[in-house]
């Protein structure tokens, strides 16, 4: 069932844009909207992300790179995913740098070095602390600006996943790539909603923080194009831009959507669902 480079990309897009926006949408209708339920919906989705990416693009990166270079090229698969990881490691690093000074509970001493709260984690205390301290006009820009990146920087990793799997070139590589976009769209949803809630109850109009939202997914697009640019550079191409989505998209389940499921439901049941998620992936796979 192979579909064209504009239909992934058409999808990729309905993903990013339709999955953040709607969920923003939700989100600023139902003030109210259950915790429990959008950590269990993101820990089930985030599962299921790892169960493809171990079982799909891993293995397709090391087999590429493994053609390309012989029993040494899964150094190639390696050093991509690590370049992944590091490379969004350190955008988050950057942001956190620019965010946290301007919050003042961050500074203090017995505060901890990671993000403590689902506000902190999404950077919406710092949208927060410019509205409760009056700031200019500018500085809520930036304030939202800021947000809009923290959402929108895992869309271009995920993105590329969908863009490489795609540029495997079976049957089997779109349908994995569709049901990649099904599953970031999911978790895209009640992340959405996550982040809405805090920027209305902040003082941003629920018109505009479902658009803020909503643009968040557009990097999406970028990297599903760079995904299958990359990807059809041949062997050693599809090798590195497997690897690299892997690795960034590995760091965003484990770095971001994991710790904002666990903060929103303290308790076993995200641990187990992420469990259940990887074998449903593994079953997606083989199945």
């Amino acid at each position: 069932m192979m579909i064209s480079m504009t239909d992934i990309l058409l999808i990729a897009t309905i993903a990013g844009v339709g999955g953040t926006g709607l969920g923003g949408l939700i989100g600023t209708l139902f003030k109210n909207s259950s915790n429990r339920m959008i950590s269990l919906l993101l820990s089930l989705t985030g599962g299921v992300m790892v169960g493809i990416v171990c079982f799909e693009l891993l293995a397709e990166s090391v087999e590429a790179a493994k053609d390309f270079a012989g029993e040494t090229g899964i150094f190639i698969a390696v050093l991509s995913v690590l370049l992944g990881v590091f490379i969004v490691l350190g955008l988050n690093a950057l942001i956190d740098r620019a965010t946290s000074p301007q919050v003042p509970h961050t500074a203090e001493p017995d505060h901890p070095a990671a993000h403590d709260n689902v506000d902190e984690l999404v950077h919406v205390d710092h949208y927060i602390e410019h509205t409760r301290s009056g700031g200019t006009k500018r500085d809520l820009w930036i304030a939202g600006v800021i947000i809009a990146c923290a959402i929108a920087l895992h869309n271009i990793p995920e993105g590329m996943s969908i863009g490489s799997t795609y540029a495997i070139g079976s049957d089997g590589s779109t349908v994995s790539a569709i049901m990649l976009a099904v599953l970031i769209g999911l978790h895209n949803i009640p992340e959405g909603m996550a982040v809405t809630v805090p920027l209305v109850a902040g003082g941003m109009s629920r018109l505009k923080a479902t658009l803020l939202t909503a643009a968040s997914g557009i990097p999406m697009i970028i990297g599903a194009a760079i995904g299958i640019w990359v990807g059809e550079m041949g062997e050693v191409g599809l090798a590195c831009s497997l690897g690299f989505a892997s690795g960034a998209m590995l760091y965003v389940v484990f770095g971001e959507i994991l710790p904002q499921a666990i903060l929103m439901d303290r308790s076993r049941i995200p641990a187990i669902l992420v469990v259940v998620g990887i074998l449903i992936g593994m079953c997606l796979i083989f199945l």
